[in-house]
């Protein structure tokens, strides 16, 4: 009864903090105003619907925090919590400067890797992984120094765990920030991945109530914006929070006992369409790939012939199968399922593009 009380109270409060933001947004006109190809939306939108997001889960998890026992705990120390507040800050901030005035591409990491040191250095870490050949585990904590110590605590850098730390929450920000193409489609994953995610920190091999709470109050929020952000949207979540929403499933992650693997799942469509998007530009068409196109899968699936909730809902079933299934296998079956994702992506990529040539044609 607790997590329902959560999940409803995030997804009340975020419904209402989005009307507020919403008004925020168009007063200090941080508005998307469509004019390129991958603007695909009719009329100038409102951004900083993140913000709505950011503010109703740490609405909620602030009260859990001052008024119950339930937090700080375990898993998530009164540290940890701080520090993952002050890097949500720091990405929204940078999210808002860069919906407001519109920053160029290498400005624009500035803030995604102060949120990642922050995190790290309030003790978010990942010390093993599963091993996907077979029985065991991969200890990534073998490598480390102490930096120095402030206060009694003692600053440490490790060396395979803080690089797959940075690696894997770049890949998860940027992989929401280049999916945030149609309405919903960000947000509405995050739902089900946080959710997925919830489940998980809940089974009997992980249980960590702690970090349930985290996710599924971050499902609440995301749900109660999904109301104002579905097709046709009223409000977009702007740089910050497609941003902040990938780092937080990244968070969780690695926090709900390094699961890994059950986010990959969750979002194996999406980061292999990033990874290939990345492969075509630098590779075949001698670009950055910081430059935006209208190539990426969600665009594909519309030029195909597909409405904009068809696509959407087409995505959000395969995050939501792929990720139920991972719940049910050991680490040897997620990798089979991400096998059977990258097949999945193939077809879909190969069908897509027959068929937008096919709808081209003036023969056919």
């Amino acid at each position: 009864m607790l997590y329902v009380l959560i999940f409803l109270a995030s997804t009340a409060t975020a419904m209402l903090a989005t009307i507020a933001v919403r008004r925020v947004a168009l007063v200090l006109r941080a508005v998307d105003v469509p004019g390129v190809p991958r603007k695909i939306h009719a009329k100038p939108t409102p951004l900083l619907g993140g913000l709505a997001v950011f503010l109703s889960f740490w609405a909620v998890i602030g009260s859990i925090t001052l008024f119950t026992d339930v937090l700080p705990a375990r898993y998530v120390s009164a540290q940890f919590l701080g520090g993952l507040f002050a890097a949500g800050l720091a990405l929204m901030v940078g999210g808002f400067l860069d919906d407001r005035y519109r920053l160029r591409a290498r400005f624009q990491l500035a803030a995604p890797a102060i949120a990642i040191l922050v995190v790290i250095g309030s003790g978010m870490g990942i010390v093993f992984v599963s091993n996907p050949l077979g029985a065991g585990l991969w200890h990534l904590d073998a490598l480390q120094w102490q930096l120095f110590e402030f206060r009694g605590r003692a600053a440490t850098f490790v060396l395979l765990a803080d690089v797959f730390t940075v690696i894997w929450l770049l890949g998860m920000m940027f992989t929401t920030k280049l999916l945030d193409g149609l309405d919903g489609l960000v947000s509405g994953i995050t739902t089900i991945g946080a959710f997925i995610l919830f489940a998980l920190s809940l089974s009997d091999k992980t249980f960590q109530p702690d970090v349930a709470l985290l996710a599924v109050s971050l499902a609440g929020a995301a749900a109660g914006f999904l109301f104002w952000n579905a097709h046709p949207a009223r409000i977009f979540l702007g740089e910050g929070g497609s941003v902040w929403l990938g780092f937080m499933l990244g968070v969780l992650a690695i926090i709900s006992g390094g699961k890994v693997a059950t986010a990959l799942l969750v979002m194996g469509v999406p980061i292999l369409d990033v990874g290939w998007v990345i492969v075509r530009r630098v590779f075949l068409e001698k670009r950055s790939p910081a430059i935006g196109d209208s190539k990426h899968l969600h665009f594909r699936l519309l030029t195909a012939g597909l409405s904009h909730r068809a696509s959407v809902l087409l995505l959000w079933g395969l995050a939501a199968l792929f990720g139920v299934a991972s719940l049910f296998v050991q680490t040897q079956g997620k990798m089979y399922l991400l096998a059977a994702l990258v097949c999945i992506m193939i077809l879909l990529g190969l069908w897509s593009r027959k068929r937008s040539h096919s709808l081209a044609s003036p023969l056919s």
